[in-house]
């Protein structure tokens, strides 16, 4: 195609002013691009700061539902519930996840009375559950087992969809899962349950504080590089994608966000369902470590890597920044 050349083109026209720069721009964020993930603890009226992500807590199952009306208010629409087990209750086969009141349970029905009309995300894995820190069974020579896991993954699916969840969440990377999970639903008449799948979960160095706040940094025998998808890996990533559609994922999500959004771009090209990316743990203390060092202007920082991700084709972000850029957004 034949443009026109300098000085008939200049391309600064369109940036000469504010109300010019927001007519013309191209991506825009809004509070309901946003999903708030939230930690929740043990005990009663308390709050557990974590120390490698500045400003984030954990909350206790009877201040989780303040928490959730704080995000309702700002017009986000889903919170994403994590919970850390306590020491005691983690196992080899992590039985505490089919406990019917155990953390997560128990704050679904919380968030549901303080604030009925926000979306529930609850997150179906093992590792807040193994006393080994692996999302999934092991076996003697301590390799995660692909199929028992799963059966025991459709069953918490289950009870987190009973106890209210809107959205389960499979992040263990186990293969077939998500097939499973539908199925499971269906039969149990939980056929509005959505699924948003883990579908591209790599095995990232960005999860440190995320491990810190789930209580399971320190418990991690050997890695999971097994399961969790090479980070030299693209192609892979659509086969991946592809099997979860496949299977009856209703949304998928890439995880971590910034390092991957190549992969969040071809999945938005190349399927037609709603594709989501994790601003994962390690992606905010980034930039809330350099903001304390003086490196960049915050509210400014947090804003551009949002709309980085929508540049990218992202349907929306689950970020811990969410209440601030929420905040922001409205001005």
């Amino acid at each position: 195609m034949n443009q026109a050349s300098f000085p008939a083109v200049r391309m600064r026209r369109g940036r000469s002013s504010a109300w010019m720069r927001a007519m013309l721009a191209e991506h825009r964020l809004h509070p309901s691009d946003l999903i708030l993930p939230l930690f929740v603890c043990a005990g009663e009226g308390c709050e557990e700061p974590i120390p490698s992500l500045p400003g984030v807590s954990r909350w206790t199952v009877d201040r989780i539902g303040a928490q959730a009306k704080a995000a309702a208010a700002l017009g986000i629409p889903c919170v994403a519930l994590f919970p850390n087990t306590p020491t005691a209750q983690r196992s080899e086969r992590a039985e505490e996840a089919l406990n019917r009141d155990n953390l997560i349970c128990r704050a679904v029905k919380a968030v549901k009375e303080a604030c009925p009309d926000i979306g529930i995300l609850t997150d179906v894995a093992l590792d807040p559950y193994t006393a080994h820190g692996h999302d999934g069974l092991v076996d003697d020579r301590g390799c995660v087992l692909n199929d028992d896991t799963v059966a025991v993954l459709v069953e918490q699916a289950l009870v987190q969809a009973e106890a209210g969840a809107d959205i389960v969440a499979p992040s263990d990377m186990m293969d077939g899962r998500v097939g499973a999970i539908r199925a499971g639903l269906e039969r149990a008449g939980h056929c509005d349950t959505a699924i948003m799948a883990y579908a591209a979960k790599y095995a990232s160095a960005f999860y440190g504080p995320f491990r810190e706040a789930v209580g399971s940094r320190g418990l991690l025998k050997g890695d999971k590089r097994g399961y969790q998808m090479d980070p030299a890996n693209a192609a892979e990533a659509m086969r991946e994608v592809a099997l979860d559609v496949a299977e009856g994922a209703d949304m998928v999500m890439v995880k971590p966000g910034l390092p991957y959004l190549d992969i969040v771009a071809a999945v938005r090209r190349d399927f037609s369902l709603p594709v989501f990316a994790y601003q994962v743990s390690g992606e905010y203390a980034m930039i809330e470590h350099a903001v304390a060092a003086g490196a960049g202007e915050r509210d400014a920082l947090i804003l551009e890597t949002l709309l980085a991700f929508k540049r990218a084709g992202a349907t929306g972000v689950l970020t811990y920044h969410a209440l601030d850029a929420a905040r922001l957004i409205h001005g």
